[in-house]
């Protein structure tokens, strides 16, 4: 089981925030009359992952239909900001033929301020979108992308730890505060369950996955706080980022929080939870189906994110380049349909559809669709009756309801870039206090971000 897990977690290191796949990648500017070309990350759901086969289903439709059309997929290699950077390169110097491409939501303001991306009929957003989630594909009044797949932060948990440490409550699916977390772990130090180390871990390495913890304790210290306003010009005061640096630093003092966290990324975490260094571990939706590969559904439980959680995932967007933008539109909507967004809920993605979670009806139509991640033979993953994944409707929808953005400006890399930077002071050696850090902070978004 050890090797089994060792073998997901190597998927997921190359796969980081955006995905994972096979390292296949069509050559980006070799484009064939009728090619309709996707561009984006690598998929989570592995070799010929879900993304993959759903091209490959419209593809099919089309070779009946005889439109004559294909679309094809390039997947770029790298991690999230170096995607980002091959994305912007390509479509500002016109150097390689992409319809579609497939942004983080973050990205969505700063390609369709460039002029990147084409904005979109507002129909698109139809009610069955999650609210929440729709808010990712707009900026400046208009439509530019269509959420393909979402992320919300969870919080999973060791029932084995709990049982093993003498924890009464064991069923965390009601959710709990960062108090009862703290008090959880308290115990378990008291009475350690084996290989157990510290309390919770998370992803705090200067990259993304700080900003996104930083981003959910701000968020959380002091209700309402965007960072931008709606413009995406800098908006807050040294006050409210002196709350939000007291509860990340709360979060990730040394009592609770296993050490190399301050350096570990998404596999790192889900690696060190898996061995039962920790009791708790800050996640996505995809450490769900990873972690039932090893971990049966007595052992491992998840429950919403104490706090304020965070939303992530990839939109849709037709290039401002495409010589085919209603044949781009037409495969957009195929691949955001009810259809195929059950398909990505069934294969480890959390869904943009409130039907794919609470519609019994609406199923994947994809003939062999993978229903786990990497495409295991052997589905370890527990479901409800319709099939969907156990904790979809109950956990996963609700929090997906709930989570905030991170600040949504044009100016997104050099905002994370300075967030990330100057907050990594509280993880060295020799941290200023909450109000000198905040003063800092303020002054370096003043200087990053349009005023």
């Amino acid at each position: 089981m050890i090797r089994r897990l060792a073998a997901l977690l190597a998927l997921l290191l190359l796969a980081a925030c955006t995905g994972g796949g096979d390292g296949t990648r069509a050559a980006p500017t070799a484009d064939v009359q009728g090619d309709i070309v996707v561009a984006g990350g690598r998929d989570v759901t592995g070799k010929n992952g879900i993304r993959q086969q759903l091209i490959d289903a419209w593809n099919r439709q089309q070779e009946r239909d005889g439109t004559g059309y294909r679309a094809r997929l390039v997947e770029l290699p790298g991690s999230a900001d170096e995607q980002r950077s091959q994305l912007l390169g390509a479509l500002q110097s016109g150097s390689a033929s992409y319809d579609v491409v497939i942004l983080d939501v973050t990205w969505v303001p700063e390609f369709a301020a460039a002029g990147l991306v084409r904005p979109l009929p507002g129909e698109v957003l139809d009610t069955d979108v999650v609210e929440s989630v729709a808010g990712t594909a707009r900026w400046d009044g208009e439509v530019y992308a269509v959420p393909f797949n979402s992320d919300v932060g969870l919080l999973y948990y060791r029932r084995d730890h709990l049982r093993d440490g003498g924890v009464q409550r064991t069923d965390l699916r009601g959710g709990l505060d960062w108090r009862e977390l703290e008090a959880m772990a308290d115990s378990l130090d008291e009475n350690p369950p084996e290989g157990y180390e510290k309390g919770w871990t998370t992803q705090l390495a200067a990259y993304e996955g700080r900003t996104v913890n930083a981003v959910e304790a701000f968020a959380s210290a002091v209700p309402g706080l965007a960072l931008t306003d709606a413009d995406g010009h800098y908006d807050a005061t040294v006050e409210e980022l002196t709350e939000g640096i007291a509860e990340l630093r709360r979060r990730t003092q040394a009592p609770y929080l296993l050490q190399d966290a301050v350096h570990s990324d998404e596999a790192a975490t889900l690696g060190d939870f898996a061995e039962g260094r920790t009791a708790f571990l800050r996640h996505w939706p995809y450490a769900y189906f990873t972690l039932h590969q090893t971990l049966t559904a007595d052992r491992l439980g998840v429950a919403p994110l104490p706090g304020r959680a965070v939303l992530g995932g990839q939109n849709l967007a037709v290039t401002g380049a495409s010589k085919r933008p209603g044949k781009a539109q037409e495969l957009i909507r195929y691949l955001t349909g009810k259809e195929s967004e059950r398909c990505l809920l069934d294969a480890g993605f959390a869904a943009t559809r409130t039907s794919a979670y609470t519609d019994d009806a609406v199923r994947c139509a994809v003939p062999g669709a993978s229903p786990s991640l990497s495409g295991e033979s052997a589905d370890r993953t527990p479901r409800d009756a319709a099939g969907r994944p156990a904790y979809a409707r109950s956990i996963l929808l609700p929090a997906l309801q709930d989570a905030v953005h991170r600040p949504r400006t044009a100016s997104y890399g050099a905002f994370t870039q300075t967030f990330t930077g100057r907050l990594g002071a509280l993880f060295g050696d020799s941290p200023p206090g909450d109000a000198a850090l905040a003063a800092s902070l303020d002054e370096a978004l003043r200087k990053a971000l349009p005023d």
